[in-house]
């Protein structure tokens, strides 16, 4: 992400939010890299993380590996422009609502993001498209309706 960013044409911040998994060598390495318009949050939470979704131009998810991505169905909840790669985690989480790139390719990732810091159309679109289809597609009301029909079920 940041080797992508590095290379975009924007005078946006990138955000890098939650904490790392990785060494703290790794984490300083990637800090150094980064450069001035690279803002490393850390954890956030509460008003502040709201205040992040809502105001992200973009928010990108350029994972090699996940789960059910939790923070990209937050991400889309908040109407935000999504950026993802093309592991099936993500990529069936967001169907054709998001742009995906390729997995691991910087390229790939610099040039998706720098086709969408240039038309501001497109982003719009997909930030009017996904609130609606993520929080029909992901409703608590219908997950445990199913989750109930699935216990009566199996309890006979």
């Amino acid at each position: 992400m940041v080797e992508a960013y590095k290379e975009l044409n924007t005078d946006k911040k990138l955000v890098i939010a939650g904490g790392s998994s990785d060494t703290d060598e790794f984490t300083q390495e990637i800090k150094e890299l980064a450069g001035d318009n690279v803002i490393f949050s850390g954890f956030v939470a509460g008003r502040m993380r709201e205040e992040l979704y809502s105001n992200a131009y973009i928010y990108t998810l350029p994972s090699d590996l996940e789960g059910m991505p939790l923070s990209l169905l937050e991400a889309m909840s908040y109407g935000n422009c999504c950026v993802v790669s093309d592991i099936a985690e993500c990529a069936e989480v967001v169907e054709d609502k998001a742009v995906v790139f390729r997995k691991s390719d910087v390229g790939d990732l610099r040039e998706n993001l720098q086709r969408l810091m240039d038309d501001d159309a497109t982003v719009k679109k997909y930030k009017d498209d996904v609130a609606d289809f993520i929080c029909t597609k992901y409703s608590w009301d219908e997950v445990s309706r199913k989750t109930k029909k699935l216990y009566s079920r199996a309890m006979g």
